[in-house]
């Protein structure tokens, strides 16, 4: 995949060297590099790797209580009344439930991990963004890449950003089969040849793309509102459902004990 890339890369810049009648000039950096001799992103790693070594092993440590409550309740089953094995599967499904909520919280997608993880490398990069820029101006470099990295690129001279002349070609090449008589092909070339008037197209086009992500990721944000809305009622609704039921059960308990003592008092004052 990185030689594709580079072959790739590679390919491109010669392209723009013969275009530009001139040598270009290129580096690369190796954050991976980077980041294991910079002392304070070191110690912090490690740190976080310990935290990560706690988390694991809470989570190991509830998911085996729970495998415990399991066993105990297939053991003690055919003892138990139907209402008390309901009452313990229900104790186990809300520990099951927090021990995953607790998991997500520590290593989900939006997790403490990936976020912490984030911020760790997150002031190394700037610092590798700032050296960049510096070193680009100072050396006459054209571009420069990161060789561990997917987008790759980390510096660009804005001489060598065709994007525009790509758009147009596209915008063309389209154009140009859906033309079906002579009138469509002169009001294309008149159309080619205001290239101000193409630009502003472009420019509202990106500016429409970029107002419909917007209203996607509005939506999304609103359908996981409500989705960890429901989820939370769900676990409240559950969490005083049990609250009860084991209140009811207390209450059953203290009425049986407060029976028997009854029966013993009395049993005592006969005698």
């Amino acid at each position: 995949m990185i030689k594709r890339r580079f072959l790739f890369i590679v390919f491109i810049l010669a392209g723009l060297g013969l275009q530009a009648q001139k040598s270009i000039q290129v580096g690369y950096v190796d954050m991976e590099y980077i980041l294991q001799n910079v002392p304070e992103y070191q110690q912090a790693s490690k740190q976080l790797e310990e935290r990560v070594k706690e988390w694991q092993k809470e989570i190991q440590q509830k998911q085996q209580e729970i495998n415990e409550m399991k066993a105990t309740l297939q053991n003690e089953r055919a003892l138990l009344t139907p209402q008390l094995i309901e009452e313990r599967e229900d104790e186990i499904a809300y520990q099951q439930e927090q021990a995953t909520d607790y998991e997500q919280k520590r290593f989900g997608p939006e997790g403490d991990y990936i976020l912490q993880k984030k911020q760790l490398v997150r002031p190394i990069q700037d610092q590798v963004f700032t050296a960049v820029q510096e070193i680009a101006e100072n050396r006459n470099l054209d571009f420069i890449f990161d060789r561990n990295s997917e987008s790759g690129m980390l510096f660009a001279n804005k001489r060598y950003d065709v994007s525009d002349q790509v758009l147009r070609s596209i915008n063309r090449t389209s154009n140009r089969k859906q033309i079906e008589t002579r009138q469509e092909k002169r009001e294309l070339e008149r159309a080619e040849a205001r290239t101000a008037e193409e630009d502003k197209e472009i420019t509202d086009r990106e500016k429409a793309i970029e107002e419909r992500k917007a209203e996607r990721r509005a939506l999304i944000e609103e359908q996981k509102r409500q989705r960890d809305s429901i989820k939370e009622a769900r676990k409240r609704e559950f969490q005083e459902r049990r609250e009860r039921i084991l209140k009811e059960r207390q209450q059953r308990r203290d009425s049986v004990q407060a029976a028997r003592e009854a029966e013993r008092n009395k049993k005592d004052t006969i005698q």
